[in-house]
C-alpha cells in the first residue's frame, strides 16, 4: 500500500522506511537488537511527538513492530500503526484478560479449541457453552481469532493513499503479525497456515509450504494434532460426503461434511447469501483442520468473514456496496468488528479523515424489535456525542460520500 510504502520509523536513532525495513528485516537485526537495549522501543514518524511502537522477537529470531497497546489512535489515519479507540472494537467487553494477553514478547491467545490433545482423551472441538456465552470470554472463538489477525493487521482501515490492496499484500500483513503470535501456548506459525499467493514463476513453493503444514498434523508421538488454515474462499461445491471449499492461490480443496456446511452456511449467511457476489464481495475462512487417513484436510470448525473486493470486512451485502462506495468516493474509514462479542452496538463505517471521526450507518432491515433498539442505541448515542452521521436506508441510492476533508456530512440533529 502506498500509505505504507512512504511511511517512516526510528529505531536507535536511525530513521528507516517502513516498507524497506519489512522487506529486509534480517539485515536490521543488530540495529533491532540496539533499540530494545537501548532506547527499549521503536517510534513511529507519522507524527510529532512520535508514537512508541512495540519491538518484538520470535523464537526464530526474527524481529517486527507493532503498536503499542492502547495507542493507536495516536497514529494519522493513513499510518499502518493507526487504530480506533478501544471503545469501537468489539475485542474490549467480548473477553478477559486471560483470552489475549500482550506483552514485549509477544501476544499470547487461548483459542476456544483444542489443536493437540492426548490420543487417550476425548475429543474436544470448542469450550463449554456456558463458557463461551459469557460477557468476559476467557477463550477466543475461531471468529474471534480471524476478527484480530484482520483488525491488528490494520486491515480493517483504508486510505486512498493505498489505492489498491491485493491478497499479496493481505498475506504479508497476516504473516507479520502471526508472527509474534502464540495460539494456545504454541506459536502461531507452526499452528497457523495462511494461504500464500500463487507465483507461477514457482509454483512448487505454495505446495511445499502447505505440505510442511500438513505434516504438522496427525497423530504424532501420543498427541493428535489439528491445525488452522486461513484463506480466501474462491468456490463450495458438492462432494460424495459433503462439501468441498476450493481456496484462492491453492490447489488442494478443503472438505467439510454436510452437517457442518450447513450449520455454517446458516451462522454466516450474509458470507454465503448471491447478493454478496453481485457487490463483488469476497468471503475469507479460518479453517480447523485434520489430516485424513487418506491425507485428505478436514474441516472440523470453520469461521467466514465477508469483505469488500479490497478485503475490508462487511457484516452484509449491504456494507458491501457502502464499503465499495467509501473506496470509491476516496474516503479513509475503519470498519469496526464484533470478534465473538455478537451483542456489541458499533458504528457499521467510521470515517477517519475528519476530526473529529464521523460514522456511516446502513439500514438494511426493517420492522424487527431487536434491530430498531439497536438503531435508536445507535443514533442516541451519536446525538450524545454530537458526530456527524452518514445514514443509508438500503430501499433508497447511496447518499453522496464524497465529502471535503472534514466534510458537513449529516448528523442525527439535521434528520429531526
Amino acid at each position: 500500500m502506498a500509505g505504507e510504502t512512504n511511511g517512516q520509523v526510528r529505531l536507535a536513532e536511525r530513521t528507516v522506511v517502513l516498507s524497506q525495513l519489512r522487506k529486509h528485516v534480517e539485515e536490521y537485526a543488530r540495529l533491532f537488537t540496539r533499540a530494545k537495549a537501548e532506547v527499549g522501543h521503536a517510534e513511529c514518524l507519522c507524527r510529532t511527538p512520535a508514537p512508541r511502537l512495540v519491538i518484538r522477537c520470535s523464537r526464530a529470531g526474527r524481529y517486527h513492530l507493532a503498536g503499542w497497546p492502547g495507542e493507536g489512535e495516536h497514529h494519522e489515519a493513513d499510518c499502518p500503526f493507526h487504530k480506533l479507540p478501544a471503545v469501537l472494537s468489539g475485542r474490549r467487553d467480548a473477553y478477559s484478560v486471560d483470552a489475549i494477553r500482550e506483552g514485549e514478547a509477544g501476544v499470547s491467545i487461548r483459542l476456544d479449541t483444542t489443536l493437540a490433545r492426548s490420543v487417550k482423551a476425548a475429543p474436544r472441538t470448542r469450550a463449554p457453552v456456558t463458557q463461551r456465552e459469557g460477557l468476559a470470554r476467557r477463550t477466543v472463538g475461531l471468529l474471534g481469532l480471524l476478527h484480530w489477525l484482520w483488525e491488528e493487521s490494520q486491515l480493517t482501515a483504508w486510505h486512498p493513499r493505498w489505492r489498491r490492496r491485493t491478497w499479496w499484500l493481505c498475506h504479508a500483513r497476516l504473516l507479520e503479525q502471526a508472527e509474534g503470535c502464540f495460539i494456545n501456548q504454541t506459536a502461531a506459525s507452526e499452528v497457523l497456515y495462511i494461504v500464500p499467493p500463487f507465483r507461477p514463476a514457482s509454483p512448487e513453493q505454495s505446495a511445499t509450504a502447505l505440505e510442511m503444514f500438513k505434516n504438522r498434523l496427525g497423530r504424532h508421538g501420543l498427541k493428535e494434532h489439528r491445525g488452522l488454515i486461513l484463506g480466501e474462499i474462491k468456490a463450495r461445491t458438492l462432494t460424495k460426503y459433503g462439501v468441498g471449499y476450493a481456496l484462492a492461490h491453492q490447489r488442494v480443496s478443503l472438505f467439510a461434511s454436510a452437517a457442518l456446511d450447513e450449520r455454517v452456511r446458516r451462522s454466516y449467511r450474509p458470507a454465503f447469501a448471491d447478493a454478496g457476489a453481485e457487490q463483488d464481495a469476497r468471503r475469507v475462512g479460518l479453517f480447523l483442520v485434520d489430516l485424513s487417513p487418506r491425507g485428505n484436510l478436514t474441516v472440523v470448525d470453520m469461521a467466514v468473514m465477508l469483505v469488500t473486493r479490497l478485503y475490508i470486512p462487511a457484516d452484509s451485502s449491504h456494507e458491501v456496496a457502502m464499503g465499495n462506495a467509501l473506496a470509491a468516493a476516496s474516503r479513509a474509514f475503519i470498519k469496526p468488528l464484533r470478534y465473538d462479542g455478537t451483542a456489541a452496538v458499533l458504528p457499521d463505517f467510521v470515517l477517519t479523515d475528519v476530526t473529529p471521526h464521523a460514522y456511516v450507518e446502513v439500514y438494511g432491515i426493517r420492522g424487527r424489535k431487536p434491530y430498531e433498539q439497536r438503531k435508536s442505541v445507535k443514533q442516541a448515542y451519536y446525538q450524545r456525542q454530537g458526530a456527524d452521521l452518514i445514514e443509508w436506508d438500503v430501499t433508497e441510492q447511496i447518499p453522496d460520500l464524497t465529502g471535503r476533508q472534514n466534510p458537513p456530512v449529516r448528523s442525527p440533529q439535521s434528520r429531526r
